[in-house]
């Protein structure tokens, strides 16, 4: 029975709550907390939803560039034993072999790297092919008895669809120039112009023998569940020596434009979500100063406290509820906005948005609902039923510290879950509350300082004498509210920082991404130059390129030391799988530090050469390298510089040591200098140089980037023809579809900035309704002492320019200092002054919030005085 009532209850109680909250519709402070909370909703959920599609759509897309969602790469056949393993887990494999190797036509001849595909090829997307009749979209390989040739290969022995090439021991027919792979990412992995052809034809062309450099592929798809089975195979496959690529941690980036986009939506978001926990917090006053008379009234019909609270919370959740859903409808729409502005770089499909973003903007809204009314709306059960006769009995307001102390914490639970970095969190948070406890002293400074002036201007006098009589009452009436001014100061300067915070980040964004792609970007990249070709490969380019890196020698070495023990026993357990472990990289040497390239720690090589000099170790070196065309190993150490972040994985400070093993012989280099990268350059690096006169004795190349327009086809020809041996990439394609990206992210940073902005209105708006009946008061009484609706006019357009006009000088510094901190924490730019942010948001939010305060105050103007002096209770 007792359960029974208890239902009853619960269910009058839900009845009674919503009635109420369809009657407060009509108020202004739920309006403005339906209005915020919504906002709060939108943001987070179309956010969440567009990352969620775009994590989604890039692990696809990753399965796509590496032709799998696991591919496993050896130097000979995989045992049946291992494929057994993977289609017991449920993968469907695709055999790969891999190789170089000469093809001819006629007396044409040119080195080419095989790619030898199956009929499973390829597990996603398609082949770009071009047989004779423009590029077709094929989801297959080649047939067996036909090859497709890539075009420059096709170029450089000049053959037709249709001719007959030489691979081998056996003849294929060209059945098509590949336009684009299916699995083809961007990189310098394969010099050699592409021949694809099918696997049944390779035992004829008799070039798999013992000895021969060739690799062997596994490309396995499958759903995560059974890539994570077969997880201790692929750690067994991977301590011997099995190169193994997973699409869960080898996941291709879209670089760093793409990545502090995806950071900048977050931050945006978070902004968002923060100004309208604000708009809530001032809203719910108002809300709970309304309905003090009805708690008093219900208790005198007996309501108990605990009654009082559920109610109050039913019909606030009942409001949360109703904003989830407007709010996860305009996430949904701004979600698809955002795609629809990024679709055009995305060389993917995003799947459908999971339901997972949706649930964290839902409990977004209830959390910013417990965190920034909850302690307020405590005083509703506090209330007493000897209010309804004595109306000065209300109880006491909630502390301020306690108000921002649990918003604090419940924005840092916000600000985790969505970064993921708990100490960034924490960081944020620990400065923000820090910056607010200084934004207070520095409030009650400015109104004590603003209540001085007012009452130094003259009563009267002058031709502008109506406005400094208005400045002087509206200067007064601020300092004489401290407190709620103090509050409303707070909450502004709280909505100027957020928006141009937001504003700042995005135009330095913008600022470095236009820095990054001049238009003189170098689009092409020329590898393997012999030494012999260095300077007349050089004087074709010499005025025809309009701009072209240095000519950097490259010598190919594989680490098999690390401080004298072999590297997979010395690096960290995460970086065992490293590439940079299990293939060769390219070094190189040069005199000075690289363009691009700046000095992290140590020193570079022309402060160590007296000092390599005095101890005979360079010197011995040299006459080693001299003295024998073949070098043996050496056991001197020589400088060298690395980049940081290859340093970092491989947990390498300076002094440490590395070995190389070049051809037969080794180079044990000493890690004097880190250097930080700019891979975005589009211009040649390294991970590791040495000084001059350690690695000219090694057989070398050299590579070089450079920008031709597209007027300069005749320079491209020559190229080709007299420097056949050159490998020429084109990235004409990838600068476009980079220069694309920054062009869409432009856009869809403005879209987010759009709820940014409408979240900041959300917070004027609740701000200046949970003041009106203060300043009905204070309207009615001067329209009692004759005040005429012009004067009236300029104090009330006065009192909120004043209070724009300091609220903007306290979230200039605010936002100059948070920028700061996360340019440098999280965004990876050069933090720096912006003066143009202290003139625009003084004024500007002195405009701002005087002009939309003047309009929403335009009925208490109106109103006759005993109406607004009948709004004292709720003052």
């Amino acid at each position: 029975m007792s359960d029974a009532n208890h239902l009853g209850n619960l269910t009058r109680l839900l009845r009674f709550s919503l009635r109420g909250l369809i009657r407060d519709l009509r108020a202004a402070d739920v309006r403005a907390l339906f209005i915020a909370l919504a906002l709060a909703v939108a943001a987070s959920t179309m956010i969440g939803f567009f990352l969620d599609r775009l994590d989604k759509g890039l692990t696809r897309q990753a399965g796509q560039l590496l032709g799998g969602d696991l591919v496993l790469e050896q130097g000979r056949p995989f045992d049946p034993e291992i494929r057994d393993a993977l289609e017991n887990a449920g993968l469907v494999l695709s055999d790969q072999v891999d190789m170089v190797s000469m093809v001819s036509y006629g007396e044409a001849f040119q080195p080419a790297s095989l790619k030898v595909v199956d009929s499973i090829y390829p597990h996603f997307g398609a082949n770009h092919v071009d047989r004779g009749t423009g590029v077709e979209l094929l989801d297959h390989g080649p047939p067996p008895g036909e090859a497709w040739l890539a075009p420059r290969l096709a170029l450089l022995i000049d053959v037709e669809i249709g001719d007959q090439v030489q691979v081998g021991e056996t003849e294929l027919t060209v059945g098509g120039l590949i336009e684009r792979e299916a699995d083809q990412s961007a990189g310098f992995g394969n010099f050699n112009p592409r021949l694809m052809m099918h696997v049944d034809d390779l035992p004829a062309t008799n070039l798999v023998q013992a000895g021969s450099r060739v690799e062997f592929e596994i490309l396995a798809a499958g759903p995560p569940d059974a890539v994570a089975a077969v997880e201790p195979l692929l750690e067994r496959l991977r301590r011997d020596g099995v190169e193994v690529r997973d699409v869960r941690r080898d996941r291709p980036g879209l670089g760093n434009a793409l990545e502090r986009a995806e950071k900048y939506l977050s931050l945006a978001g978070l902004a968002a979500v923060l100004l309208a926990g604000v708009a809530v917090a001032m809203a719910t006053r108002r809300y709970v100063d309304r309905h003090l008379d009805t708690a008093a009234l219900l208790r005198c019909f007996g309501a108990t406290q605990a009654e009082l609270s559920r109610l109050f919370a039913l019909q606030l959740l009942w409001l949360a509820l109703a904003a989830s859903v407007v709010g996860a409808l305009l996430g949904l729409a701004g979600q698809a906005a955002l795609l629809g502005l990024l679709t055009a770089f995305l060389p993917l499909e995003l799947p459908p948005p999971g339901i997972l973003p949706l649930w964290l903007g839902i409990l977004t809204a209830m959390a910013v609902l417990v965190g920034f009314a909850g302690p307020t709306l405590l005083r509703l059960k506090k209330v007493s039923a000897l209010k309804v006769l004595r109306r000065e009995l209300d109880p006491l307001p909630a502390s301020a510290w306690l108000v921002v102390a649990v918003a604090a914490l419940v924005f840092g639970g916000l600000l985790w879950l969505y970064s993921g970095d708990l100490v960034l969190a924490a960081g944020l948070l620990v400065g923000g509350l820090l910056m607010l406890v200084v934004l207070w002293w520095v409030g009650n400074l400015l109104l004590g300082l603003l209540f001085r002036l007012a009452s130094r201007l003259p009563r009267r006098g002058g031709q502008d004498g109506g406005l400094v009589q208005a400045l002087r009452l509206g200067g007064q009436q601020l300092a004489r509210r401290r407190q709620a001014s103090l509050g409303q100061l707070l909450a502004f300067s709280v909505t100027f920082f957020a928006v141009a915070m937001i504003f700042l980040v995005r135009g330095d964004l913008l600022t470095t991404w236009q820095e990054q792609l001049p238009e003189d970007t170098p689009n092409y990249f020329a590898i393997n130059i012999q030494p012999g070709e260095r300077e007349a490969f050089s004087d074709v380019l010499e005025g025809a390129a309009d701009a072209r890196s240095a000519l950097y020698p490259m010598v190919r070495g594989r680490i098999t030391a690390l401080n004298g023990q072999p590297p997979l026993e010395m690096v960290p357990p995460e970086a065992r799988g490293d590439n940079a472990l299990r293939r060769e990289l390219n070094l190189t040497w040069q005199e000075d530090l690289p363009e691009g390239n700046r000095l992290l720690a140590g020193e570079w090589f022309d402060a160590l050469g007296l000092d390599a000099l005095e101890n005979g170790q360079a010197e011995d070196w040299l006459a080693a390298v001299d003295a024998q065309p073949a070098p043996n190993a050496s056991p001197a150490a020589v400088p060298m510089s690395m980049e940081d972040g290859l340093a970092a994985r491989f947990g390498m400070e300076l002094g440490d040591t590395l070995t190389f093993t070049i051809g037969s012989a080794e180079v044990v280099g000493e890690l004097t200098s880190l250097r930080n990268l700019d891979w975005d350059s589009f211009r040649p690096n390294f991970y590791v140089i040495f000084p001059p006169g350690v690695l000219e004795g090694f057989g070398h190349s050299y590579i070089t980037a450079f920008h031709l327009d597209g007027a300069e086809n005749d320079t491209l020809r020559r190229l080709v023809r007299d420097f056949p041996s050159v490998s020429l990439l084109n990235i004409d394609a990838i600068l476009g579809q980079v220069r694309d990206v920054l062009t869409q992210v432009t856009r869809a940073v403005e879209l987010v900035l759009g709820f940014v902005l409408l979240a900041g209105v959300s917070v004027l708006y609740a701000a200046l309704t949970a003041s009106r009946p203060v300043r009905a008061h204070e309207s009615g009484l001067l329209r009692v002492f004759g005040a005429g609706n012009r004067l009236l006019s300029r104090v009330q357009g006065a009192e909120f320019a004043i209070l724009g006009l300091a609220s903007g000088l306290m979230g200039a510094l605010l936002a100059e200092l948070a920028a700061a901190g996360i340019y440098l924490a999280w965004f990876d730019l050069a933090p720096r002054i912006h003066w143009g942010l202290w003139l625009a948001l003084p004024l500007g939010g002195a405009l701002l919030i005087g002009v939309i305060g003047h309009l929403l105050s335009r009925d208490l103007r109106r109103q006759a005085p005993a109406a607004s002096l009948g709004l004292l209770g709720e003052a």
